[in-house]
């Protein structure tokens, strides 16, 4: 089921040096699908205007790329979201390419874990007994992993952040045959607040979020992009040059109020 459509107000802003001209690529604009208004990004460097060119992606994601020159970066984003996209559904190579083992989520390698604890579930059943056994089995604990961590790692660690618990979650589900992917959300609730990732997993062809960590209720997550694990969400990739950052601010409301989670419900990001 879905929530009822509330109005979410969302802020990003980012400070970086670049020491050496350098191609970016940003992830922070609110997916196509959701009504917008007031949407604003600006770039500058040194305080002048950098070009911005933006890049759909198949599935609703909006990229936006651009070449800056040395000095001191600053991107800022924000946007009014009005109304909820429809819920996603699952076409034929969602379902293909979402079972599929990836870089940070080794489904074939937690393959035995996922059949002992789980053998005997399915469909909803199974995402509520895996996000419940994700959500006790790990430590929310900042900045206790690196960039570098699976789940594979994640579980061995017992600890992590929010795209950790995502990509324990997605291994499982994948093992056991359920494709599962990330995504990366603006999280009215979310304390402390910064770019969130939860997953979405396939029940009867329909995609619904799943999050291990309930730091944020689900009904008002704002999509940002979506891919197989977080190397497809990054908020920024570094395609060339150098560039280090500085401060990142992210902030999420939502009005007029902010809703809870009931957890044994099916919820669609809107």
């Amino acid at each position: 089921m879905s929530s009822p459509a509330r109005t979410r107000a969302v802020r990003s802003s980012v400070e970086m040096d670049i020491r050496e001209e350098a191609e970016l690529v940003w992830s922070v604009a609110v997916a196509d699908g959701a009504g917008r208004s007031d949407e604003q990004l600006s770039l500058t460097v040194d305080g002048s205007p950098v070009a911005v060119r933006e890049v759909a992606v198949a599935d609703g994601g909006r990229l936006h790329v651009c070449t800056a020159p040395v000095g001191r970066l600053r991107l800022d984003y924000r946007a009014t979201v009005t109304s909820s996209a429809a819920p996603a559904e699952v076409d034929p190579v969602d379902d293909i390419v979402y079972r599929r083992p990836s870089r940070y989520a080794e489904s074939d390698e937690l393959g035995p874990t996922a059949w002992a604890e789980f053998r005997d579930l399915e469909g909803k059943e199974l995402l509520d007994a895996v996000s419940s056994w994700v959500g006790t089995q790990l430590y929310y604990v900042s900045g206790s992993s690196r960039p570098t961590d699976g789940a594979t790692q994640t579980f061995l660690a017992r600890q992590g952040v929010c795209r950790d618990f995502a990509h324990l979650v997605i291994a499982m589900l994948r093992a056991r045959n359920v494709p599962a992917r990330l995504v990366s959300v603006y999280a009215p609730g979310l304390d402390p607040m910064d770019f969130h990732a939860v997953v979405e997993a396939a029940i009867d062809g329909r995609w619904y979020a799943v999050d291990a960590t309930t730091l944020a209720p689900r009904g008002t997550l704002v999509r940002i992009a979506t891919g197989r694990d977080a190397s497809d969400t990054a908020f920024l990739t570094v395609q060339s040059g150098r560039a280090d950052l500085v401060s990142m601010s992210v902030d999420a409301t939502a009005s007029p109020d902010l809703p809870g989670d009931d957890l044994t419900s099916l919820v669609a990001l809107g």
